[in-house]
């Protein structure tokens, strides 16, 4: 049986973009209508045409004359570049998705309030960050066993190798895009994000070292919390996992997490970059679920 589609552009033909357009082939809900971006030497333009996915050089140019190519958009630029397309999708009514830490949209964590916006035909998403998409979950996950948590800490470590142009120019909007999200999704009033690029070879996978001051802590009920969070993410991003914690030493709680990428277009130490696409898929086929129900 026919399944229909919902017609999806992708602005951005960097890495991100690329291995978004990969998970889109898979999906049973999605069609990449438009793959635009601006580097005529793009590798992702060659795939994309090799594919048969419309391409262009012309970016957001090229939606702008056809706007009724797509119901979705997909900016995978850069922070800068998506505050200028914000308000022009906006006014074509687009659901966007936003891959960037322009903290221009709502924040959205799939697992964490997905449902919620998958609803809003004309809403514009905020993905956060690679760290806040891998470590909201967890943050969320300590404040409910234990709500007076007055500190928290997320140091983030990926390889270099898997930071492209793009993420080290927004590496300050990382940082604090990812704070703004754990302290709003928690209540949690302090806040410190670190984002460490490691050049160790062969490259690291992403791990997330999540530290929480808390004082005589469950960590049975905080094991359990957990785990239950780390069932729901795996379900879209399949090489995500607890490694260790939560221990205790001194009053300080800890946590890691590691990503290993799926593999698409990126390589598996690309967790960093795999878990942002696949969530930004995940949202996307909900609001598509959503829309052809």
């Amino acid at each position: 049986m026919h399944i229909k589609k919902i017609p999806v552009c992708i602005i951005g033909t960097g890495n991100i973009g690329t291995d978004l357009l990969y998970k889109i082939q898979r999906s049973e809900l999605l069609e990449c209508t438009l793959f635009a971006g601006r580097n005529h030497d793009s590798k992702g333009i060659a795939l994309a045409k090799e594919m048969g996915v419309p391409v262009s050089f012309d970016s957001i140019n090229a939606l702008l004359e056809n706007p009724n190519c797509c119901e979705i958009v997909f900016d995978a630029t850069s922070a800068a570049v998506h505050k200028i397309h914000a308000p022009i999708l906006k006014k074509l009514g687009k659901f966007v998705i936003d891959l960037t830490p322009s903290r221009v949209g709502e924040m959205c964590i799939p697992v964490v309030n997905g449902d919620d916006i998958a609803t809003d035909v004309d809403a514009n998403i905020n993905l956060v960050t690679c760290g806040g998409q891998a470590s909201t979950p967890i943050a969320k996950a300590i404040a409910k066993i234990h709500p007076d948590t007055q500190y928290l800490e997320l140091i983030a470590s990926v390889s270099s190798k898997s930071a492209g142009p793009g993420t080290r120019a927004n590496i300050d909007e990382y940082n604090q895009t990812t704070q703004r999200a754990i302290r709003e999704f928690t209540g949690i009033p302090k806040v410190k994000s670190i984002l460490i690029l490691n050049p160790a070879e062969p490259p690291i996978l992403m791990h997330n070292t999540i530290y929480a001051k808390i004082q005589h802590p469950d960590l049975d009920a905080l094991k359990k919390e957990i785990e239950s969070a780390v069932d729901v993410i795996q379900q879209y991003v399949p090489g995500y996992r607890l490694v260790a914690g939560p221990v205790e030493m001194e009053g300080v709680v800890s946590v890691i997490i590691e990503v290993t990428g799926k593999g698409d277009f990126l390589p598996t130490y690309s967790g960093n970059l795999d878990i942002i696409t696949a969530a930004a898929v995940q949202m996307a086929e909900k609001y598509a679920r959503t829309n052809l129900s």
